[in-house]
């Protein structure tokens, strides 16, 4: 078999046309910054039915030179990810396969952006964050990963091969390498490493996909477990005030006080490890959740004992039942619950970095709690409702919360955002996880020692991480934007 090109077939048509359109894309926005420093704007004119006419001088018209030709990449973008789909596979180049592969996650994009859009009225918060370009463009690049883990880690549906299998032959290959002996007809999609393979002849593409189900499963997890932490102490410490926030955030300002690295370094090394420390760690924190939700629903349904004590009792059985899962561990001191009944078998290593995020991240989330609450507790909503006789922890939770999910929604986007940097420093010093985990810091760092000679096992982990990122924080920027319209 013949290894594939970028484009395929659909090259020879359209990569001269993709060319040419860059160099004018590039000109026009050399030409735009240097036009700035030239030429003045064109003034809007005002005409006769109270309508506004910008001017259309050198300015405006390099500014759509650009943008026309921006529209004009991302036509032939989409049409060679189109053409994947459409085309054999392989027909359409390794973009095209890519593609392909992908092809369940372009169809659940768009019906969950179809849907989004025409029912964004009802939706609130959500359905606002259609109207900002940023934050559409993040909520894509988010939700895109996060398809992508699911219907890797969950269906089985994209990666070509096992992420931790090393075929013969295919040592440090270029993208678009025919797997050694491979025949068409029974190998299928396997017949290639559309990406290339690494210094252990493994599949990249498929490594990057697998790597984002971790990335998936432990940053957004990890970051609401701080959250509930963090919510759970910083409501009472700026409601109550006096020695309990005192002691608080003493407490938080000593953690905070450590370099997030080097602490980091102490929790995940073997040593702290072996002592059992961050299984115990674990056993304190996932507390918390309980005390959220117990805390929520009696303070809720307080003057309704009926539906409140089974309520309560039911739920409470289930998250109870879910925390022993999560902190038995067989073979160890901590075995409380017997394998038939053990819901969750988690490896020791991403239970380590799971604790290790909540306990660096907890202090940070209950500092921001603790300074709304002592802004919001002054508002006159607050008054009224202890004027009716409320009970503290129902105006801290049902009053207080509620005013500040505002810069707390766009917080959780951004911390999920840093944890998804703190799980790749941490996989690229080879800290926590298994040293053969495909997630993207562990691939990165085995990636660069040859990055001079094969850049793309590092650079393909390294982009997934960069868009996964960048996608937080856009989405982070478009619910700041909404959240201050309201």
């Amino acid at each position: 078999m013949e290894p594939l090109t970028w484009t395929g077939s659909l090259g020879a048509l359209l990569n001269p046309v993709f060319q040419s359109i860059a160099v004018i894309f590039i000109g026009a926005i050399i030409l735009q910054i240097l036009a700035s420093f030239i030429f003045r704007a064109a003034p809007v004119t005002t005409n006769a039915d109270g309508t506004l006419t910008s001017g259309n001088g050198p300015i405006e018209m390099i500014t759509k030179v650009s943008k026309y030709s921006l529209y004009g990449l991302l036509g032939l973008c989409l049409i060679f990810l189109l053409a994947g789909i459409v085309m054999p596979f392989g027909k359409a180049g390794i973009i095209g396969a890519v593609s392909a592969r992908l092809a369940p996650v372009w169809v659940a994009l768009f019906v969950t952006f179809t849907l989004s859009m025409v029912y964004k009225r009802k939706l609130g918060l959500y359905g606002k964050l259609f109207d900002s370009l940023i934050g559409m463009i993040g909520f894509g690049l988010v939700m895109f990963w996060v398809y992508t883990a699911v219907f890797t880690g969950v269906f089985d549906m994209i990666a070509t091969h096992d992420s931790l299998a090393q075929l013969s032959g295919m040592k440090n290959k270029l993208p678009g390498t025919p797997v050694r002996g491979a025949d068409p007809e029974t190998c299928g999609h396997a017949c290639w490493y559309l990406l290339g393979g690494d210094n252990l002849a493994r599949d990249v593409f498929s490594r990057m996909v697998d790597g984002s189900w971790i990335v998936v499963r432990i940053a957004p997890l990890a970051t609401l477990f701080a959250f509930m932490v963090g919510i759970t102490l910083g409501l009472p410490a700026g409601y109550f005030g006096g020695k309990l926030d005192t002691l608080l955030s003493f407490l938080a300002n000593l953690i905070l006080a450590f370099p997030v690295i080097l602490l980091f370094y102490l929790l995940v090394t073997p040593e702290i490890v072996a002592t059992g420390i961050p299984s115990f760690m674990a056993m304190v924190l996932f507390v918390f959740p309980i005390i959220f939700v117990a805390v929520l629903i009696n303070s809720r349904y307080y003057t309704r004992p009926r539906l409140r004590t089974p309520l309560l009792a039911g739920i409470l059985a289930v998250l109870v039942w879910i925390y022993l899962s999560l902190i038995s561990a067989p073979g160890t001191v901590l075995a409380f619950l017997p394998e038939s009944l053990d819901l969750f078998n988690i490896p020791g290593g991403i239970l380590v970095v799971f604790v290790s995020v909540v306990f660096v991240n907890a202090p940070t989330v209950f500092r921001i709690v603790r300074g709304l609450t002592l802004d919001i507790q002054t508002r006159d909503y607050v008054a009224a409702a202890q004027t009716r006789g409320e009970g503290p922890w129902y105006i801290m939770l049902w009053e207080i919360l509620p005013n500040a999910r505002g810069p707390l929604i766009v917080d959780f986007c951004l911390r999920i955002g840093y944890t998804t940097i703190l799980l790749g420093t941490l996989g690229f010093f080879g800290l926590g996880l298994p040293p053969e985990s495909p997630d993207w810091g562990t691939t990165i760092n085995d990636g660069r020692k040859l990055l001079s000679i094969y850049p793309h096992p590092a650079l393909v982990p390294a982009f997934a991480l960069l868009s996964m990122v960048l996608g937080l924080n856009l989405l982070a920027d478009g619910l700041r934007e909404e959240s201050l319209r309201d």
